[in-house]
């Protein structure tokens, strides 16, 4: 989720609070059932889900598993850039297999999670793509062995 421009933000008051938590227990809890639990009218909790949705504090989506969908390795992507970071970052964005990207600081200029098939869909992705990027002058590959926490549940508690 990228950052919302500073026009967009919007205060966040305890019952938006209460509504995220509940929407995070439960995406497809119905509007009717958290306006009761929140003293809302359901309108009023569409209303305020639209609004957060509009702003991008919220993203009310389906995650799914990777291994019951097929994609079978797993990995993180430390990279070193030389010159912009941004150009880099904006073609990662564009592949596929790359489910999250983030320009850091420190000793990696980007890292990013990829999601393939198997072990030789990653090597492509790294061989073929990722090294042939401008600007990439060294890519250390992690891949994830065991998946032991993956949590959605930021925010308002």
């Amino acid at each position: 989720m990228t950052e919302p421009e500073p026009a967009r933000r919007i205060p966040l008051d305890d019952l938006a609070k209460r509504i995220i938590g509940l929407l995070q227990e439960d995406g497809r809890r119905a509007y009717a059932a958290i306006g009761k639990e929140v003293g809302l009218s359901e309108a009023a909790v569409r209303q305020r889900v639209q609004r957060l949705t509009d702003a991008g504090v919220i993203q009310i989506v389906a995650v799914s598993d990777p291994l019951q969908v097929g994609l079978f390795r797993q990995a993180m992507l430390a990279i070193t850039v030389d010159g912009p970071v941004r150009e880099v970052t904006e073609a990662l964005v564009g592949l596929d297999e790359i489910s999250y990207v983030v320009e850091c600081a420190g000793r990696y200029d980007v890292l990013c999670e990829a999601v393939c098939a198997d072990d030789a869909a990653l090597l492509d992705l790294v061989d073929t793509r990722l090294r042939a990027l401008p600007g990439v002058r060294h890519a250390e590959i992690l891949v994830y062995l065991a998946l032991r926490k993956q949590t959605y549940q930021w925010g308002p508690r």
